[in-house]
């Protein structure tokens, strides 16, 4: 059976592989007008970081082929 959190972790990574490619487009290429006051704190590449890898660990802990206890 497969767990429920295995698919949680690729729905995490996934789109945190997505914000992750969008806040380092923009990095590059900034906006004229960024709209957001703290725009240069560069969340979307914080947060999508941040998910990627705790997807990633999901995907590793809970896949399919490893033993829980």
């Amino acid at each position: 059976m497969i767990s429920i959190w295995f698919f949680i972790g690729i729905s995490l990574a996934v789109n945190g592989a997505l914000i992750l490619a969008a806040g380092i487009y923009q990095f590059v290429y900034p906006p004229v007008n960024p709209g957001v006051v703290l725009f240069n704190l560069h969340a979307g590449i914080w947060w999508g970081a941040t998910l990627l890898v705790i997807g990633l660990v999901y995907c590793f802990k809970f896949s399919p082929g490893r033993r829980h206890s």
